[in-house]
């Protein structure tokens, strides 16, 4: 995936620019619609495009635990499954992780969890996400992060930013493993975003998602350049 920054406003971090995936290109900013099961619920395909979507949302635990893998990729990737022929981005289950805080265990690992379809029992990392992520087979996809409440304290928010970095260089290995010969995409990964815990941690941790990922979902009072 290549981006291009086409203009940049005097005076603010306000851009345009476009990036360019093996599914179509983006003009930014962009409205994304979401489609958690790699449909936008009550809209067709054709009805996104009339309306100017150029990218939608698909939800790696969703579609994790429903269809499942073996689906998706008898399928082909989630392209041929849910027949949207235009760039698509997964998020890495985080969130979701996040809002079944009764029945998830975060340790070091990763995340184990009971499904909220059939209770039966699973464990998210930051290696397999990713590998999750290609067997869907999206155009960007996003590491694997803890995504902690908007009003934690201060020394939590800390801690999960420390856990998710830890996180984040696990997720390199397999990010760097075999990522040209996958025949339906050569994806774009995107580094976590940085949890509320000050502007001086979230600098740092900025600068080091950069160093380690070719790009970064970074709050929006701290655009990246």
């Amino acid at each position: 995936m290549t981006f291009e920054v086409e203009h940049r406003a005097a005076g603010s971090a306000a851009r345009a620019g476009r990036f360019t995936t093996d599914h179509g290109t983006v003009e930014t900013p962009v409205f994304m619609p979401v489609g958690t099961a790699a449909s936008v619920k009550g809209v067709f395909h054709r009805d996104l495009a009339e309306a100017g979507a150029r990218i939608i949302l698909a939800n790696t635990y969703h579609l994790y635990l429903r269809p499942g893998m073996e689906v998706i990729e008898a399928a082909g990737g989630v392209h041929r499954f849910c027949t949207w022929d235009k760039p698509m981005l997964t998020d890495s289950g985080g969130f979701q992780v996040f809002s079944l805080a009764q029945c998830r265990k975060l340790t070091e690992e990763g995340c184990r969890f009971s499904s909220h379809i059939d209770g039966s029992r699973h464990l998210f990392t930051p290696e397999n996400v990713i590998d999750t992520q290609r067997t869907i087979g999206a155009d960007i996809m996003m590491a694997f992060d803890e995504c902690p409440p908007g009003d934690s304290p201060r020394d939590y928010a800390a801690k999960s930013l420390l856990l998710t970095q830890r996180w984040l260089e696990r997720c390199l290995p397999p990010l760097r493993r075999n990522t040209t010969t996958d025949s339906r995409s050569s994806p774009s990964y995107r580094g976590a975003p940085i949890p509320t815990c000050g502007p001086e941690r979230r600098s740092s941790c900025s600068s080091s998602v950069r160093t380690a990922m070719p790009s970064a979902a970074s709050p929006s009072e701290n655009p990246p350049r």
